[in-house]
């Protein structure tokens, strides 16, 4: 049994190699399944598990996020006061351990399962002590992602520009806030393949060696 952890910048084309590596593998690839296992081991909706994915990046944005997710105090009948009183479980604020320990335990319980490959959410850091994990980044310059974006979305340049800064800049702060830690540093990869000049396919035949040896 072996587990793969891939991530990528957007316009990479991370995603479709995984799911080729998983396929010549005979793995379970998994990405987005990774939310409603969270959300349902913390009693959360799958929405506000995609928002602690992605945290404000600026100062401005973490305090009004603070705010918005604040709650006066409520009297109860014996005169205390306490926030929670009138809220469903569902309707308290998720707070970043919570989350993060529900993110650590439905990663580990993947890779103790089954061979699997897994796209994102920090599992390369997750995982990174255990000796049967082999870790992915998959990169491309700019000028390249960008002219898949544009492609694959039907973007116009100014529109694609937008999405792939976005999206960079919450994997970043997702990586930070949780993790402590920079998204793209080397030592916590196995194998970091540029797609500049290489398809998917190939890319995937790379992986497909590397972890077979």
């Amino acid at each position: 049994m072996c587990v793969i952890t891939i991530r990528g910048q957007l316009g990479s084309g991370a995603p479709e190699i995984g799911k080729m590596v998983a396929e010549s593998l005979g793995y379970e690839y998994v990405d987005r399944q990774i939310i409603a296992e969270v959300a349902a081991k913390l009693n959360y909706p799958e929405q506000k598990i995609e928002q602690q994915e992605m945290p404000p990046a600026t100062l401005f944005r973490r305090i009004k996020d603070a705010l918005e997710h604040s709650y006066p105090p409520v009297p109860d009948t014996a005169g205390l006061k306490t926030t929670e009183i009138l809220l469903s479980p569902s309707a308290i604020p998720l707070d970043d351990n919570s989350y993060l320990n529900g993110l650590k335990s439905v990663i580990e319980s993947l890779a103790e399962d089954k061979s699997i490959v897994i796209r994102g959410r920090g599992s390369h850091i997750i995982l990174k002590d255990r000796p049967d994990t082999f870790h992915i980044l998959v990169i491309a310059p700019l000028a390249t992602r960008l002219k898949r974006i544009m492609k694959e979305r039907k973007l116009d340049e100014k529109a694609a520009m937008k999405a792939i800064n976005n999206f960079d800049k919450s994997r970043r702060e997702f990586i930070k806030r949780y993790f402590k830690t920079e998204l793209e540093d080397p030592m916590y990869y196995n194998l970091v393949i540029n797609t500049e000049q290489l398809n998917c396919a190939a890319a995937a035949s790379i992986i497909y060696d590397a972890v077979s040896k």
